[in-house]
């Protein structure tokens, strides 16, 4: 199996900034989130939000470089106009859409710069939150109409569709893998494809390993957002903190597709001040032996008899055996 390469959110790095950075004043810097990042035992990617840590910072990039890491790609953030809030792509102002849209542009133009053509879009404030809000054949057009622009704009940058079910707005109009998967048909560029994040999979009622052959079979995965939650909300847990077997059923799917990207991780540590290097180092690890158990899996004749029959119990006991394996008692 090749060597898997992991991700990570940078701004959770934040997390108990007295212990990396006594005396310090104001937020830490990206360059300093980097550095911090870059202690954890394993980690070879980071992400980077645009505009917030590339706009203003041109040695950011060559910074992170030095650090040992690599860029595995850029996410956009809208949060730099107020009226944002009402949309991006489907905003009821034309300019604000327009706005938003060349926005995206110049986030894909310093991707490509960083060398990591690849930009996840998280259309959060693309929703409505009323019932006759909104006209929603409108907003579909719109929506679909910005994506195409974007992802055309520069066809070698490949182009994420991260999806929420919720949050910021009561209704996401890209709110679970079925509904991007129309979105992307519907926008018609091979450069698209979907990122699953696993608290988002959970609340949307999802199974995650079978959103995750969805996105393969009828499109592209192009990232994976490991985390864990109570399926309530985005809770952003370690991961397999909560569901330790659909995390699994995720990985061995994965391992089945033809995805060779970092696995990010999209935790936040920094919500309660827990220890961010430890926390990263746990996840990996973590998911190194989920991966180990996937492998032995996927060569297991009867796990494939079970699947085959759907016979649940057979199945269960099976990777039951081979998860639980270990020493039990004192």
């Amino acid at each position: 199996m090749t060597e898997q390469t992991f991700a990570t959110r940078l701004n959770s790095f934040a997390s108990r900034p007295e212990a990396t950075w006594p005396g310090l004043k104001g937020k830490p810097t990206p360059a300093q989130l980097a550095a911090r990042a870059a202690t954890v035992a394993g980690l070879t990617h980071v992400d980077l939000n645009y505009p917030d840590h590339v706009v203003g910072r041109p040695d950011i990039v060559a910074d992170i470089k030095a650090l040992g890491l690599a860029i595995n790609g850029l996410a956009m953030r809208y949060y730099t106009n107020p009226a944002f809030k009402l949309g991006a792509f489907t905003n009821p102002d034309a300019g604000v859409r327009r706005e938003a849209i060349e926005l995206t542009k110049r986030g894909i133009d310093a991707a490509l710069s960083a060398g990591a053509p690849l930009m996840t879009l998280w259309l959060g404030q693309d929703g409505f939150d009323y019932a006759f809000q909104a006209d929603y054949a409108r907003l579909w057009e719109l929506e679909i109409a910005g994506i195409r622009e974007v992802a055309e704009y520069r066809p070698e940058c490949l182009i994420s569709l991260e999806y929420k079910p919720n949050e910021p707005r009561a209704y996401s109009l890209l709110a679970d893998c079925a509904t991007t998967l129309l979105a992307i048909r519907a926008a018609g560029a091979p450069n698209l494809g979907v990122t699953i994040d696993f608290a988002h999979s959970l609340y949307a009622d999802e199974a995650p390993a079978f959103a995750a052959m969805l996105a393969a079979r009828d499109s592209r995965l192009l990232g994976v957002h490991l985390n864990d939650g109570n399926g309530k909300r985005d809770d952003g847990l370690m991961v397999a903190s909560v569901h330790t077997l659909k995390t699994l059923e995720l990985l061995r799917e994965i391992r089945r597709s033809d995805y060779t990207a970092p696995l990010y991780f999209d935790t936040f540590p920094d919500l309660t001040g827990l220890d961010p290097v430890r926390e990263c180092e746990v996840n990996i690890a973590t998911v190194r032996q989920l991966l180990r158990v996937a492998e032995q899996l996927e060569y297991d004749a009867s796990l494939a008899a079970a699947l085959a029959a759907q016979d649940a119990v057979e199945a269960l006991a099976l990777v039951n055996r081979l998860l639980l394996a270990g020493p039990v008692g004192g």
